[in-house]
């Protein structure tokens, strides 16, 4: 069993290269059961909040202890990745797509850069077994990344940190080995309600902290494959792929800072398409707009049914 100071000594290890590889924050977390979160998953998934999105309901042992998903597992570590940026779709009335979308698909930068920083783990401390998660399994990444200190769980059910708001990914490292872990912080949202008031279709609770997801318009644009029931029509406020309305909003993310990474830096074209060019949207155009991007889950069609449903 490392000492307290090999433990610490690994932590710094791993900012270090996490920082190099561009990774904002690092939080560390002991690999255990999650108790109270399972109950609130399940509170959840019973009420059926989930819509659609029948994969939330599936391996529910594994979402809440990682032992499931890496034998012997001790460590939890997850490190967040900045992706926002000032620019904005030049036509207001154009069709809106999340920030998180503007650039090529966050999910396998991530996974690159967490299998490279897993790899030099292995040469710097030793062998170590684990594995690399961006979106990719049944995590429960907010919940870590509150018991990892990385930020707290806000109103908008969005982690939240008070130097960098919440525009930014979220990727774990799960590890048999053992580090220095960090504590959580306090919840800085206090009597703020702006993301519950601002959100058009009520997807948050009037107290905040409980998200119903099949109210959520990234859920009506990115998740569900059936049409958009009919009664959501003027609801939601031009959002053709993903809502960024309760960040938008979000007090705390006036310290947002630009990203620096050239892989999310929009196609040209992208910022300058006009409500008539989504409207008339090709698949020439879209598989050239969107190449490498995570808008391609939806398809053209999916994007096409969108745009048609806000302009009806």
């Amino acid at each position: 069993m490392p000492t307290f100071q090999q433990k610490q000594k690994r932590a710094e290890l791993l900012r270090t290269h996490a920082s190099r590889l561009g990774f904002e924050m690092v939080g560390i977390a002991k690999a255990e059961r999650m108790d109270e979160e399972a109950r609130n998953l399940e509170k959840w998934l019973n009420n059926n909040h989930h819509g659609e999105m029948s994969y939330m309901a599936n391996h529910f042992e594994k979402r809440i202890d990682p032992t499931r998903l890496v034998p012997g597992a001790k460590t939890v570590i997850t490190l967040t990745y900045n992706y926002f940026t000032d620019q904005i779709q030049e036509d207001s009335e154009a069709p809106k797509i999340s920030k998180y979308a503007y650039g090529q698909d966050y999910h396998f930068i991530l996974k690159k850069k967490l299998k490279e920083l897993l790899g030099i783990l292995n040469e710097e401390i030793g062998e170590i077994s684990g594995r690399c998660f961006v979106d990719s399994a049944p995590v429960l990444e907010r919940d870590w990344a509150k018991r990892s200190g990385v930020g707290w769980v806000g109103k908008n059910t969005l982690l939240i940190h008070p130097k960098k708001g919440s525009y930014f990914f979220l990727a774990e490292l799960i590890l048999d080995a053992e580090f220095a872990t960090d504590n959580p912080i306090k919840d800085y949202c206090g009597t703020c309600t702006k993301c519950i008031d601002a959100c058009p279709t009520n997807a948050i609770s009037p107290e905040g902290y409980f998200m119903d997801g099949s109210k959520c318009i990234s859920y009506f644009t990115i998740e569900l494959k059936e049409n958009i029931p009919s009664e959501m029509k003027g609801q939601f406020e031009n959002w053709m792929f993903g809502c960024d309305i309760c960040q938008e909003v979000c007090p705390w993310n006036r310290f947002s800072e630009k990203h620096e990474e050239p892989l999310f830096e929009p196609h040209s074209d992208l910022l300058k398409m006009n409500k008539r060019d989504w409207e008339e949207i090709t698949l020439e155009i879209f598989q050239k707009v969107f190449k490498k991007s995570a808008v391609k889950r939806t398809k053209l069609s999916g994007l096409q049914r969108n745009i048609k449903f806000l302009k009806e």
